[in-house]
């Protein structure tokens, strides 16, 4: 299936894009002992929008589109990102996916973007969406504080059976504004991955699209991180055209999808996760979706609309009128 179709091959494109206007988009490049490309996107340059949109797209293998607007939410206005594709299942999970869990040391990275689809991180998700990547070249995307040591990157050429030389790791902290714009980015991924947790096939959704805010910059990591999951639990909407045979099991799957179903829904994620001791597993998982979703069954016409945007609550994490 999609055979054609190289996350990797598109991504590195996007790569080349920032390794050839550093200048412009406030990246900084350099190579390890082993000759890998390093892009450094917000650790110790500036980035940007623009970065962040290169990101966002590298994120997704290629296989999507990531674009910068204003939308409205209440009585805020602010900076947004629209992603779509055409390949939800494999540029949302078998690339955008932050599944890849890389140890080394003492340290351990989250991976994500294509590589995961050269490596197989984790490979029930591609036996399930029925996709593997093939290519000599592999982009990495890394969400960090810090720069990956040459020890990491060497872990991830051999795991994707390429030399070092061909492998090209973006990386952008969760408090700089290319980081904030590619994790918001992420609303489509997040939809996708709750519908298949409630058992709705990833196969089954033909084309998808989405939007959440991004949010005010704070140089606190874990504050940062919190807004984040508060512009896609309270702010962030799907769409998403589906071919689904059963129309009642899909209404009952889209009605469980919002994030308002989840027991912890209501408080800044910031207390959330300060009252589960900083714990993610001791979040309830069903808060971990879109504040809407809309689903078009092409099979029959019909369209459901569920959940609703808490405007409230990102006007509070987002510190608007807070001391």
């Amino acid at each position: 299936m999609h055979e054609t179709l190289s996350v990797n091959r598109l991504a590195w494109k996007l790569a080349e894009k920032l390794l050839n206007n550093q200048a412009f988009y406030g990246v900084h490049a350099s190579q390890t002992s082993a000759g890998a490309t390093v892009i450094d996107a917000g650790v110790n340059v500036p980035g940007g929008f623009q970065a962040g949109e290169v990101l966002t797209e590298t994120c997704m293998g290629g296989a999507g589109t990531a674009q910068i607007d204003f939308k409205t939410y209440g009585d805020l206005t602010l900076p947004s990102i629209t992603v779509s594709t055409a390949y939800p299942a494999i540029a949302a999970l078998g690339s955008q996916f932050a599944g890849w869990r890389i140890k080394e040391g003492d340290s351990i990275a989250i991976g994500s973007g294509p590589a995961r689809a050269l490596a197989l991180k984790p490979k029930d998700i591609y036996e399930e969406i029925g996709y593997k990547d093939s290519s000599d070249k592999a982009v990495l995307t890394l969400e960090s504080n810090t720069l990956p040591s040459d020890m990491l990157i060497g872990k991830v050429a051999g795991a994707c059976n390429i030399s070092p030389e061909n492998l090209i790791a973006v990386v952008a902290p969760t408090a700089s504004i290319a980081g904030l714009t590619q994790v918001a980015g992420r609303i489509v991924e997040v939809g996708i991955h709750k519908l298949r947790t409630l058992g709705l096939s990833p196969k089954a959704i033909r084309y998808a699209c989405g939007y959440a805010p991004i949010p005010p910059l704070c140089k606190d990591f874990e504050v940062a991180m919190a807004r984040t999951n508060d512009a896609i639990l309270y702010g962030g909407t799907v769409y998403c055209t589906v071919e689904y045979d059963d129309e009642a099991a899909l209404q009952k799957i889209v009605e469980k999808a919002p994030s308002g179903t989840s027991k912890d829904y209501g408080k800044p994620f910031l207390q959330i996760f300060r009252e589960a001791d900083r714990d993610f597993y001791k979040i309830d998982h069903n808060l971990f979706a879109p504040a809407t979703l809309i689903v078009n069954n092409i099979k029959t016409g019909r369209t459901f609309s569920v959940g609703q945007k808490n405007f409230e609550a990102l006007k509070e994490s987002f510190g608007f009128g807070s001391e």
